[in-house]
């Protein structure tokens, strides 16, 4: 027996029909599509899946769509502002911190909430915050080396604006 499920996505409110079984990763791509979000190992432990619930990254193939009630999610697709790349995107591509790019999606979305908490993150507070996030083609310096890139944008971006405000 199918349950209405309703939860905004990206800022849209979407009311979905699902089985209960359906996990979220499952509903984003099929039901909404929206397929940044990558299915890597269908178990919780590669990150691929990574979205936003609530503001904390959460693997999307572990939680039931039925469980993100009410809930507000952010998908890769959610990270960028209208056609502006956010700063984490720009810094990925510009330094490298992506190869095959399958797991990218995840390591943004998880380098995005840390950034949303902490715009200046050391070297270890970064690794942390990726430790559920695998990657077989980088090596993770380059990766470490971009949101350290996008946090230094974030603090210029947001002297800025301070700036134009006063």
């Amino acid at each position: 027996m199918k349950s209405d499920v309703k939860f905004t996505v990206n800022g849209v409110l979407h009311e979905v029909s699902v089985e209960p079984r359906k996990t979220l990763l499952a509903v984003l791509r099929e039901g909404l599509s929206l397929t940044g979000t990558k299915e890597g190992c269908s178990t919780g432990d590669c990150g691929a899946c990574t979205v936003l619930l609530d503001g904390k990254p959460v693997t999307s193939c572990l939680v039931l769509a039925v469980e993100a009630e009410g809930l507000e999610i952010t998908t890769v697709e959610g990270v960028a502002q209208l056609t502006e790349l956010h700063p984490i995107q720009e810094a990925m591509v510009e330094l490298g911190g992506l190869q095959c790019g399958f797991c990218t999606p995840g390591i943004i979305v998880s380098s995005f909430a840390l950034l949303q908490e902490n715009d200046n993150p050391n070297d270890d507070q970064i690794r942390r915050a990726l430790a559920g996030n695998l990657c077989r083609c980088t090596g993770y310096t380059k990766v470490v080396a971009a949101v350290k890139d996008a946090g230094k944008e974030m603090r210029r971006l947001s002297r800025k604006s301070a700036r134009k405000k006063a």
